[in-house]
């Protein structure tokens, strides 16, 4: 049942090299991202378009460059222009402002239908509808209301009284025609489970007298959701793809699937286990995960590539964090499968973008996706025995639903047919294309395929397959360096970052690409360890100047690399930093405290002369804000204090960001729908005020973090406090700091004016506030 062509992303061209890299430079794919949550798929006269969550769009003709087409739930977006109008009774029944994942499909009449769902969140309370447009792009009107749920104590859709642990939560529809011509919707999320229904084709509206539908999986509020179902005329099956766990980056979701040779079911996994059975354990805590995670077949979770230094490619190598809520596609041309979902990433928090990868379907015909994203390779011949031989980095995606990220271990597919390394087995490659290995005595099946490594920007020799208990196997060939060529990838890749400024613990890595050792010595041990611990001088002493020497080695080759590092003395406190905005010289703010914090002016940011005490800074809120030093972070305890006169505008907008990453950092907004601050550190823990920051007049913000308690102060009273704030600014290694701006690309800049603003690094008391604003 293996794909005959393996896919345009599977090819291997001629002239392959050892280690899986071409012999010639391959043509480098151009990628364009675009971020909607829950993509589903449908393609319109060559070009694809996926629609999600918060009536959120966008197309693409080659599934790798993504143009957004629409998104946010408000009035003047194309795909429903007066949409808190024509979806009120949607949005008022969900007690919602925004709308979940939607589906779209062209119906027997031409005409594109939109099921769209809202819910509240904290409960199903939920309305899936259809709304029609003549073009895909919409406009799309309302046909109304078709199922609704979280009606508590009240008769539900099919005259009983709505059980969430039974009733299903009506979000996620995807509605699609089976091989003899019906329509059908499958649908569900959480609550009591994935439901299906039939559709009357002609009007797009359910069949009535079905109530909810026949149920397929889930219950007991078990984390199942996304239900997605697609047919293969190369297996004859239906595929039910899910995802299980949390959709946030520390929620392990993941995606699985089951078949079933009807598209009601009954869907089983690789074992042979009915998805009917599956649920959480209602006598165990609410969202059980582990009643449920042995159960679907797991095509892919939480994983990375990691990238030692001196391996191919830059940074820290290429993941997905939380992959989940996918479509898929068949394409009848090329007979090729298409798996599109969105998914966070290692280190970049909440952030998501819209991936595509390649399936295959395995001789026992359940599908394995390809370790790395679709790039439309030319698809020329297939990988051969002698090329695939070689040492791969090995990911195991094994069966759990969990936060943790998969990294890979180093194994040998040697050409006498035996794999060495991490696991111990056998492998083989058949004259179709069809692999099998056995590892550590399970046996796995799929193919070998060619792929493009976007981190090393080459095509290289990959495996995907999958355990006969559902669990997937990725291999990523390595090119087999020799030992001297190993110790100089090493060092030329060997990088501390800026080390002219140094104020937290150093980094040193030990290993290198393919074993290389690294050994540090420092000149002064004192300042800098061997290990990396920086003690800085005190406040008011000199800085430090330090050499460290990395030592590299790999067998008899030997070489070293050496480093200058400047160590900050520890600043003078308890004012980290104070910006008055009574002057800029050429552009430099300056910080009137001992430490010289100063910052720079950036875009349409200036100062003005009649602010609440003297001079203003204001900004314009189209590209205006001001860059200080990451040291404005070093604190443990800590508090920020500033007049903001805010003049309104989008949501997120930013008073400060501090941090290093979008998945360490701190920011202070206006309005997220109320006055906010958040540190994250992998995941938010947060102040909210009681409503958004008063707009047009001056008003005194303050947030302080002492220990493990967080409090947010609006004109020197308390309005917000919590006391499992265990993260502090300091372990942010803050390298980029902003009034004005926020590190999200999509978020807006500050619409207004700040003054006075005041940095310590110890927590104000409220009266300590009020005295400081004059209040």
């Amino acid at each position: 049942m293996l794909n005959g062509s393996l896919g345009s992303a599977a090819a291997a061209a001629d002239g392959q090299a050892a280690g899986g890299q071409a012999k010639k430079a391959d043509p480098v794919p151009v990628f364009r991202e675009g971020s909607v949550h829950d993509p589903s798929v449908i393609k319109v006269s060559g070009e694809y378009y996926v629609f999600g969550s918060h009536l959120a769009a966008a197309k693409s003709a080659d599934l790798m460059n993504w143009t957004m087409v629409a998104s946010g739930v408000a009035d003047g977006n194309k795909l429903i222009p007066n949409v808190t109008e024509e979806l009120k009774e949607t949005l008022d029944w969900a007690q919602s402002g925004t709308l979940w994942a939607a589906d779209v499909i062209q119906l027997n009449d031409g005409r594109y239908y939109m099921y769209y769902n809202a819910c509240k969140g904290d409960s199903p309370r939920s309305a899936l509808g259809v709304a029609v447009a003549d073009d895909i792009e919409g406009p799309y009107k309302d046909l109304g209301i078709l199922l609704k749920s979280g009606m508590w104590g009240e008769p539900s859709e099919d005259g009983t009284i709505y059980d969430a642990t039974v009733h299903p939560n009506v979000v996620d529809p995807d509605v699609f025609y089976d091989q003899e011509g019906q329509l059908w919707m499958v649908y569900g999320s959480y609550s009591g489970g994935i439901f299906i229904l039939k559709m009357d084709p002609d009007t797009g509206k359910i069949v009535p007298g079905q109530g909810y539908g026949k149920k397929l999986t889930g219950g007991n509020h078990s984390r199942i959701e996304g239900p997605y179902i697609l047919y293969s005329p190369e297996t004859d099956y239906y595929y039910l793809f899910l995802s299980f766990g949390g959709l946030d980056a520390a929620g392990g979701y993941n995606i699985r699937v089951a078949r079933s040779a009807n598209p009601d079911g009954p869907y089983v996994d690789a074992e042979g286990n009915d998805m009917i059975n599956v649920k959480a354990d209602p006598t165990l805590p609410l969202f059980d995960d582990k009643s449920i995670e042995p159960y679907g077949v797991k095509l892919m979770g939480n994983y990375q590539w990691t990238r030692a230094v001196g391996d191919p490619g830059e940074g820290a190598g290429l993941g997905y964090v939380s992959p989940g809520h996918n479509s898929a596609y068949y394409d009848e041309e090329t007979g090729n499968h298409y798996l599109i979902f969105h998914t966070r990433f290692p280190g970049r928090g909440e952030e998501h973008e819209i991936r595509v990868h390649e399936m295959y379907m395995n001789e026992d015909g359940w599908p394995v996706v390809a370790p790395y994203r679709y790039a439309g390779l030319d698809n020329v011949k297939k990988v051969t025995a002698s090329e695939a031989s070689g040492t791969y980095k090995l990911i195991d995606h094994g069966k759990g639903i969990t936060p943790a990220v998969q990294t890979p271990v180093a194994v040998q597919l040697n050409k006498d047919g035996t794999v060495s390394g991490a696991v111990q087995g056998t492998w083989s490659l058949d004259k179709d294309g069809a692999a099998e290995l056995q590892l550590d005595g399970e046996t796995y099946k799929g193919v070998f395929a060619r792929e493009w490594d976007s981190s090393a920007e080459a095509a290289v020799v990959t495996f995907t397959a999958l355990s006969s208990s559902g669990v997937a196997v990725w291999g990523s060939q390595t090119e087999e360096l020799k030992d001297q060529d190993a110790v100089a990838a090493v060092k030329e890749d060997l990088d501390l970052g800026d080390t002219s400024a140094v104020f937290r613990n150093l980094e040193l890595p030990g290993e290198g690409t393919q074993g290389t050792v690294i050994e540090w010595s420092s000149s002064d041990e004192a300042v800098v360890s061997a290990s990396g611990v920086v003690t800085r001088p005190s406040a008011g002493e000199a800085n430090a100047e330090v050499t460290l020497t990395a030592t590299i080695r790999k067998g008899k080759a030997e070489d070293r690399k050496s480093f200058d590092v400047t160590v900050l003395a520890e600043l003078e406190g308890p004012t980290l930093a104070h910006y008055g905005f009574e002057d800029a010289a050429d552009g430099v703010i300056v910080d009137s405290s001992d430490n010289g914090l100063d910052g720079v002016l950036e875009g349409g940011a200036a100062l003005q002369p009649d602010g609440k005490q003297g001079a203003t800074l204001q900004f314009d809120g189209t590209d205006g804000y001001v860059e200080l030093p990451g040291l404005v972070a070093d604190a443990e305890d800590f508090t920020f204090a500033s007049w903001v006169y805010w003049e309104g505008g989008g949501a997120w907008q930013r008073i400060f960001d501090f941090g290093s990453s979008l998945g360490q950092n701190m920011f202070l907004t206006p309005s997220s729908g109320s006055l906010q601050f958040t540190i994250h550190d992998g995941v938010d823990q947060s102040l909210f005020g009681t409503g958004p920051l008063p707009q047009n007049e001056w008003t005194h913000v303050a947030v302080t973090i002492e220990g493990d308690t967080g409090k947010l102060y609006v004109n020197g009273e308390l309005v917000a406090a919590n006391n499992k704030m265990t993260f502090n600014p300091n372990q942010l290694a803050s390298t980029e700091a902003y009034l004005g701006k926020s590190r999200y690309a999509a978020d807006p800049y500050l619409n207004g004016s700040l003054d006075e603003v005041y940095i310590y690094n110890k927590a104000l008391t409220q009266d300590e506030i009020r005295e400081l604003a004059g209040l």
